[in-house]
């Protein structure tokens, strides 16, 4: 009986078909009343495992992940002293974010980052299993600000994540007016690899399972103390989620006060 009770999860809706109503009529050598009999109790075990479905199921939404990180060695875009902060997870090869890149960035950037309410900071996830390119292009960001270029690089190869190679990457450097010959041995001595490891240790840590991931949430001292969203969320989400985050500080401000 334990046997098949644990196939009857899998078996149970195939067999309430397939068993006959009359099973004389069919042939199969079985009455009708055992016929019946194996349909109620198919029909019962059917019944407990839709109530255990049911008990299993979860009661409401999820709680959001909540994550406090320390970003104090990672490139921020804003003024220091915004009230907000948001975090990006990136993969520069990811399609997804390229999405983010060209789409809710430029609304964000303009509507909290310009105007001093929100800064935003860069940090890495590349998925280098299924994106070859994506660690190279993290370690020449990184390289990049060695000569104050970091994000004007970040903006060429979040809009392009098909080029990628070393060509590509090095032809940008060169519009940059950057000075190639250095650009090009910090990329290949791999010099940052270990920090950009260290950021995918993190973001596994806070949940990151995918790309783009996003931690937003009041600014700290050292970092942010926040909420994390996975995924290329539409401007409008972002937008709900930080005047959240500014209502909720606006209301705290008196006791803040005393």
């Amino acid at each position: 009986m334990k046997n098949f009770y644990r196939y009857a999860k899998l078996a149970v809706l195939p067999l309430l078909v397939m068993v006959p109503l009359s099973a004389q009529e069919a042939g199969s050598g079985l009455t009708k009343e055992q016929g019946d009999q194996i349909l109620n109790e198919l029909r019962q075990i059917r019944q407990l495992l839709e109530k255990q479905a049911a008990g299993n199921a979860p009661k409401g939404p999820a709680e959001p992940l909540r994550a406090k990180l320390t970003l104090t060695s990672s490139e921020m875009l804003g003024n220091k002293d915004a009230p907000l902060t948001m975090v990006e997870f990136t993969d520069y090869q990811c399609p997804f974010c390229q999405r983010f890149h060209v789409t809710a960035f430029n609304e964000l950037k303009k509507n909290y980052i310009d105007t001093g309410k929100v800064r935003f900071y860069s940090r890495d996830l590349p998925l280098d299993t299924l994106h070859p390119n994506a660690m190279r292009a993290a370690m020449s960001a990184r390289c990049a600000a060695e000569q104050g270029q970091f994000w004007k690089l970040r903006d060429l190869m979040g809009a392009s994540p098909d080029k990628l190679d070393m060509n590509s990457i090095m032809a940008e450097a060169a519009g940059l007016n950057m000075d190639t010959a250095a650009f090009k041995s910090c990329v290949e001595s791999e010099k940052y690899k270990m920090a950009i490891q260290n950021d995918v240790l993190e973001a596994a840590k806070i949940g990151a399972d995918g790309t783009p991931t996003f931690v937003i949430g009041r600014s700290t001292t050292l970092g942010v103390d926040g909420e994390v969203l996975v995924g290329a969320q539409p401007y409008p989400a972002f937008d709900q989620k930080l005047k959240q985050l500014e209502a909720g500080a606006g209301a705290q401000a008196p006791a803040a006060g005393k």
